[in-house]
């Protein structure tokens, strides 16, 4: 893991920084890149901005380890209401959850009952619910919901984190069931013991995973495949075995975050490719913010540049 890596997720950690960073405006202005605001409409509207050039929205309200829960209640009905309120729109837009921002860290079984909630209404509009990844502690739990809420209601899926050693099998177990998976790199600071530490490495294991993912048996059982990259690198060899297997371009999805590869994104749609964009928002944005910062340290050039602009 590289220095600037590592000192931007100890700073998404940091109690002091989360809870006084917000307030500087030079942070608040760059943050701007990969949010449109912290209110829903924000997100509504920029979601309503995409559709006109062929991208669809994936939204999650920002937030994580709730402590109480009139919190972990309220984060639940917001959901509730967003749904409602895009089918009355007729926008599409897929929610994506924290488990612990739904009360995971008080009650197992409560939080599942608030899951169940948002993927009852999602089934009833036609609508994905799709279920965030946290660090590892979280991981079998995060499963073990994904599976129980999945048996009920099909349109479900989980996101999966190519930096874990036990990902591989994790997907295995996925795909047996049919669930949807998005893929990403992962954003976390694990140990080396439950976590690649050397990227080129990391990208070698999501390429092996994103084959697995397109392969027949995952095919035959239903996986929603979602690849969840800024790599363009990796982009193209995805579509590469797209084209040497002859599988349509729509057996995949490209997922990408809010303000990030924008050119990218429209070379891959007019290509005919199926992509979406993560559109976040909400007051509690700081560590989700510094994560994104550790993902791709070259942006925090983007953040020093704000400081004189």
């Amino acid at each position: 893991m590289s220095v600037m890596r590592s000192v931007l997720l100890a700073a998404s950690d940091n109690t002091w920084l989360r809870a006084n960073a917000t307030r500087f405006g030079f942070v608040r202005r760059a943050v701007t890149r990969f949010m449109p605001g912290e209110e829903f409409d924000d997100m509504l509207g920029a979601a309503r901005a995409l559709r006109p050039s062929g991208i669809e929205a994936v939204f999650t309200r920002l937030g994580e380890n709730v402590t109480d829960w009139a919190e972990a209640e309220l984060v639940t009905r917001h959901y509730l209401e967003a749904l409602d309120r895009i089918r009355d729109a007729g926008i599409p837009c897929e929610p994506s959850v924290k488990l612990t921002q739904l009360g995971l860290d008080l009650d197992r079984e409560r939080c599942y009952a608030n899951v169940r909630q948002l993927a009852e209404r999602a089934h009833a509009h036609g609508n994905y619910l799709w279920i965030d990844m946290e660090q590892t502690p979280y991981v079998d739990v995060t499963l073990e919901i994904t599976r129980r809420a999945r048996a009920e209601f099909p349109n479900i899926g989980v996101c999966l984190q190519a930096y874990l050693f036990r990902t591989a099998d994790d997907l295995a177990s996925l795909i047996r069931i049919g669930a949807g998976v998005r893929l990403v790199k992962g954003a976390y600071k694990e140990p080396p013991t439950l976590a690649i530490p050397k990227k080129a490495d990391v990208d070698e294991n999501y390429f092996a995973l994103a084959r697995t993912m397109l392969a027949d048996e995952a095919k035959r059982a239903g996986l929603r495949a979602v690849f969840g990259t800024h790599d363009t690198v990796l982009v193209g060899r995805i579509n590469q075995h797209l084209a040497a297997r002859g599988l349509p371009k729509d057996a995949c999805e490209f997922h990408f975050l809010y303000g990030i590869q924008r050119e990218a994104q429209q070379k891959l749609v007019a290509g005919g490719h199926v992509v979406k964009v993560l559109i976040a928002y909400g007051s509690y944005w700081y560590p989700w913010y510094m994560r994104r910062l550790a993902e791709r340290p070259a942006n925090v050039w983007f953040v020093v540049r704000s400081l004189f602009s």
